[in-house]
């Protein structure tokens, strides 16, 4: 039987101890670390003849850790910002192992120097007011699978809510303490309270009387949506549903409903629209669980975009035509001009 390495030692220590305990690590932010440890391991076996059962900190070199990013892109053809992902998890992992060990130090702060990848910057995707309603009433809401589809799509626009907010969404969330609001637990664990529209309420009252009637008993630890086999809702789901409508609405209008738009779209459509009706930014930074109001100000930059267009397309209908100067109709003044270069 193979003893233990040092680096399982840790890993193993980092993942059941030190993440949730001391951290108080989210799930996503586990099973994000998780993955890229996987795939580390997989790049150790596949492209280093090493099993994972003999990984050592002393093979785990920065030139090693740089490789593996990119084997990352090169291999399995993962984006920059996927690689800059696993880079933050494999970071964590080796300063928690300097403050563990100080033997090994060094060789961690090579690690923790090698730099993140630089991106080209994306451009946000959003829809219009109108793309979100030609969006919301594409689900056919004769049916019980439309109605729950055009309510889970209604809700990630009016809350802005991330993917995994709204699967985890537990009807003790709605009306949070008898009010008009729903509460998103985020990032990090992190809660916001963000109000609804009376309108929106009334679709999720009807939805939850309908599946108690017809499909579940609700209570208040349940989480809102399931799928098929009464389970909570995937990510996977969340995507499927909303890939769905928008190739539907696609075909009715593909200027209103490109088929690149996301379900972080429809959160950027929302704070868009938020700003454009004038609710200031500091707002929008609690209502989208930003830490920074920096991070909310790329929306500033989105909506000057649009006052731009805007601003060309009634200028061209004010001002008036280009026309010829006083100068330029005067032949003889011309060709005494003219004569100048000649």
């Amino acid at each position: 039987m193979n003893k233990p390495t040092n680096f399982s030692y840790y890993l193993s220590k980092y993942f059941c101890q030190y993440l949730p305990n001391t951290k108080g690590a989210s799930n996503n932010t586990m099973q994000t670390y998780t993955i890229a440890f996987k795939l580390f391991c997989q790049y150790m076996q596949e492209a280093l003849s090493i099993k994972r059962e003999r990984i050592t900190l002393e093979l785990t070199t920065s030139d090693v850790i740089t490789g593996f990013l990119d084997w990352l892109e090169e291999t399995l053809g993962c984006s920059v910002n996927t690689r800059n992902l696993r880079l933050n998890a494999i970071r964590s992992f080796f300063r928690y192992v300097s403050i563990e060990d100080p033997k090994y130090m060094y060789s961690c702060q090579q690690i923790l120097a090698i730099p993140k990848k630089k991106a080209p910057k994306k451009v946000i995707g959003y829809l219009s007011v109108e793309g979100i309603r030609l969006l919301l009433d594409t689900p056919d809401k004769d049916t019980p699978t439309g109605c729950k589809h055009a309510l889970i799509l209604t809700l990630i626009y009016a809350t802005a809510a991330r993917v995994s907010e709204i699967i985890n969404l537990r009807v003790s969330d709605y009306k949070y303490n008898g009010n008009n609001l729903v509460k998103l637990i985020g990032k990090g664990n992190k809660s916001r309270l963000v109000p609804l529209e009376a309108k929106v309420m009334k679709l999720v009252d009807r939805y939850l009387e309908e599946e108690n009637k017809q499909h579940r008993a609700v209570f208040d630890t349940d989480y809102i949506f399931l799928n098929h086999s009464m389970q909570k809702l995937t990510r996977q789901g969340v995507v499927y549903i909303l890939k769905k409508y928008v190739t539907i609405a696609n075909k009715q209008n593909p200027t209103l409903v490109p088929l690149s738009i996301s379900v972080h779209g429809l959160r950027h459509s929302r704070a868009v629209h938020w700003l454009q009706a004038g609710i200031d930014l500091i707002y929008i930074r609690d209502l989208l669980g930003h830490v920074s109001v920096q991070t909310s100000e790329v929306y500033i930059r989105i909506d000057n975009d649009l006052k731009n267009k805007a601003l060309r397309k009634v200028s061209a209908e004010t001002y008036p035509e280009e026309s010829e100067y006083r100068w330029q109709k005067d032949h003889e003044l011309l060709e005494w001009l003219k004569s100048f270069s000649s």
